[in-house]
């Protein structure tokens, strides 16, 4: 089977249309069905029911998908390890990275890869770090930089680099703004703008109120903490937010309550060979400081 074929077969079974598909792979639309056709003839058997603009895998289309996924991985592991017994710096290399560490922590070691080793290609994704956990899962990017899960997969390998500080924060002009020793009773009553429930930092908060048995109001969402700061600097709510981005709009709350650390760091699949790039660049991370 033709590699291209299969990479055209994987790209629409994840993005659920052919033009979703040729987008990604920068292909026209009749190119990726010429693929499809070739393969679906040369298996004998349709992989796709179309229903109007989008297509479902068949039952065929389903026993493909988790093979040519395999097959792929195992071609670019190929390429990588002749590549790289070259000793050379160079290639792909895809990251996955959250908002936050991609902006503010992120950029002097970016910079110092891009500077040092010009003939790598940076493929850089700005995702949630729950999604970015879950694409590593699934072999779509060879690293992630990232707050770290509470709990690992134990196919994921990971590292933590930072510690990122959390403060309760609210606007100056807030009922809570001007109050000292406050407990987590005292927040309890007012309401709070946080990421969604699902996140790491959420869940972290979350778990200091079950455990006293307190109600966490969560009255507005979002998943950028950029618009977190604004709706709080509005005085709208409370929230948690790295210290690392608290500035005069906002003030710390006097919380009785000892530091709220949450871990930041890398991950990657176990099973992923990680090419010198990739290698070169953890390196840079681990170091901590760019030389």
């Amino acid at each position: 089977m033709d590699t291209q074929h299969l990479q055209a077969f994987v790209a629409i079974a994840e993005n659920g249309s052919f033009s979703a598909a040729a987008e990604r792979l920068h292909l026209t639309q009749p190119a990726i069905s010429k693929r499809i056709a070739l393969l679906e003839e040369q298996l004998k058997v349709s992989l796709f029911d179309r229903i109007g603009r989008q297509v479902a895998l068949t039952q065929a289309g389903q026993v493909l998908l988790s093979k040519a996924k395999l097959i792929l991985g195992e071609v670019i592991a190929a390429q990588r390890a002749i590549a790289d017994l070259q000793g050379d710096v160079q290639g792909k290399l895809s990251i996955a990275t959250s908002h936050h560490v991609g902006l503010h922590y992120l950029p002097p070691f970016l910079r110092e890869l891009s500077t040092r080793y010009p003939q790598v290609k940076l493929d850089l994704h700005f995702l949630d770090s729950e999604q970015a956990y879950h694409e590593i899962l699934q072999g779509r990017f060879d690293i992630a930089i990232i707050t770290l899960a509470l709990q690992q997969d134990s196919r994921i390998q990971s590292q933590t680099l930072w510690h990122d500080q959390l403060e309760f924060v609210a606007a100056p002009t807030h009922a809570l703004a001007t109050q000292s020793h406050l407990q987590l009773a005292d927040l309890s009553a007012h309401q709070a703008i946080m990421p969604d429930t699902s996140t790491y930092t959420t869940q972290l908060i979350k778990t200091l109120f079950d455990d006293k048995k307190l109600p966490l109001d969560i009255a507005m969402i979002s998943n950028h903490l950029d618009t977190i700061k604004m709706l709080l600097s509005i005085g709208l709510g409370w929230g948690v937010l790295p210290r690392k981005i608290i500035d005069e709009q906002l003030v710390i709350l006097d919380v009785d309550h000892p530091p709220i650390m949450r871990p930041l760091g890398y991950i990657h699949h176990s099973q992923r060979t990680l090419n010198n790039a990739a290698r070169v660049f953890l390196d840079l991370l681990q170091n901590n400081t760019p030389h």
